[in-house]
Order: structure tokens, then sequence, then C-alpha cells
């Protein structure tokens, strides 16, 4: 088989003068018996971006995000969320991320403003920072009916929109939106990008998981692109475009996967 590391475009490292790296992860590999998820993954993002976790249905971007959000323990390698170690300190991990993916539920007989402030409870806000923050994310994804109808009544745009609230209702400084977008229309996918363009500020890290290429083009800074559990670049887009030759981001992992002698999981 050909070697994967000849084919990979340079990661490119954050800019010198970006800030704090909120994510740090150092050779994280991930076995189930023989099967190896993760090979040695490799990889940093600084505060202030959305930064794209992308690759087809098992790539290993679910896996790579259940350890950052301490669901899963690495086989080896470590990582660092928000400056804390995901093994020695979850406890602390847990306190600055929030979660999003495309399979959450929600209590059906809640409604929406119940929903958030049982989780603000858990994170120990008082009412009144809890009925601010509350209002403050109606203005940002336009929850609208949602807070006072029952969950069992939603649509699957506006579950997802409380979802989304639900994880950020105590302003986590890294926000883990897993195939987000997945099974919305038209319009609470826009909702969804407008919110994750305008998650972008100092201390705060967005890491955005999709297979759908056009909107990391669309919202991300750098992406990582994953193939059958290896990471084959990190970067730019632009950069990444350039040197694959290719016009979109589409292209250019077809391009990239190719290259390393990976196509459907076999040997090319």
């Amino acid at each position: 088989m050909t070697q994967l590391q000849s084919t990979f475009v340079p990661a490119s490292a954050p800019s010198s003068h970006a800030g704090s790296v909120m994510l740090d992860i150092q050779n994280v590999t991930k076995t189930y018996g023989k099967f190896t998820a993760l090979h040695d993954i490799r990889l940093s993002a600084p505060e202030g971006e959305v930064f794209g976790l992308l690759g087809p249905n098992g790539a290993g971007k679910t896996t790579l995000l259940r350890i950052l959000a301490t669901l899963l323990r690495p086989t080896s390698g470590a990582a660092q969320v928000a400056g804390f170690d995901v093994v020695r300190d979850p406890e602390q991990v847990r306190r600055r991320v929030g979660v999003v993916n495309g399979g959450m539920g929600l209590p059906a007989r809640l409604t929406g403003r119940e929903v958030l402030r049982s989780f603000a409870g858990l994170y120990g806000m008082d009412r009144a920072a809890t009925e601010a923050r509350i209002h403050e994310l109606d203005q940002r994804l336009d929850l609208g009916r949602t807070l006072d109808v029952r969950a069992g009544e939603y649509s699957t745009g506006m579950k997802q929109k409380v979802v989304i609230a639900r994880a950020v209702i105590h302003d986590p400084a890294v926000l883990i939106l897993d195939e987000a977008a997945s099974g919305l229309d038209i319009f609470a996918r826009r909702t969804l990008l407008d919110f994750v363009h305008a998650t972008r500020a100092p201390g705060r890290l967005t890491l955005y998981s999709t297979h759908v290429m056009s909107e990391a083009e669309e919202v991300c800074d750098r992406v990582a692109i994953l193939h059958e559990g290896r990471l084959l670049t990190v970067g730019r887009i632009p950069e990444i475009l350039e040197h694959t030759g290719q016009d979109t981001l589409e292209r250019a992992f077809f391009s990239l996967v190719r290259g390393t002698g990976l196509e459907d999981g076999r040997a090319v």
C-alpha cells in the first residue's frame, strides 16, 4: 500500500499571532479489539476559530469528538480541551464544552424554556442569569414558540434549535457540533450556520464536524480532513484547494483520498 504520510498536504499550524490554544491533540489512537478507529491523530486549534472536522461517515470524526467530550478514552495519546486533559480532568473539560449531534432528544413533556432552565440549574446558574441567557439565545437562534411549546410537538428544526440552546446555556468555551445540520430544513439550517458564524470570539472555539463539504466552506476558518481514521490534512481551505489543484473542497477530498491509495476502504 502507498505510504499515507507521503500524500499529505503539509499541516498548517495556527498563525503566529493566534491566541491561546483551545484544542491540542497529540498522537491520539483509538482501537476496538483489532479495529483501529483513529490512527495517531495530531492537530491543534486556537481560540477564535470555527474549526472543521471533515470526512465521510466512518471517517472517525464522531469517535474523536467523543474523546474530546470525555465520553470515550483514547487507547493512546493525549488531548487537552480549553487547557484541561480529557483523561486526567474530565469534569473540568465537561464544564467547558457544549455538545450537539444530529440525534439528540428532548423530554417530550417539557417546553423549551423548562429544558433550558433545567440545564442551567445543573451548571449552577441563578434565575436572573438563566432568564437573561434564555432571552439572548432566543434572539440568536430565533427560538420563538419553541420556548413555550412541549418538545413532543416540535418539528426537527424546532428540536435542533433547543438542543443547541441547551448545549450553550452555560456559555461554554468550546462548542462541539457533530453533524448538527443533519435533517434540518433550509430555514433551520440557515439559522444554525448563522449562529456558527457568530461564535467566533476570544476564548472560544467551535468544532464543526460534517460530511457536507459546502457547509465547511461557508463557516470554517481551518479544517482537518479524515478518512478511514487517518488525518489526511489540516489547513485553511484555500491552501488545500491550491495544493490539490481543485476548485471545491469536495473535489479536494477525493483527490486526497486517491493519493492515499485508499478508496471506499480498499487499497488501490
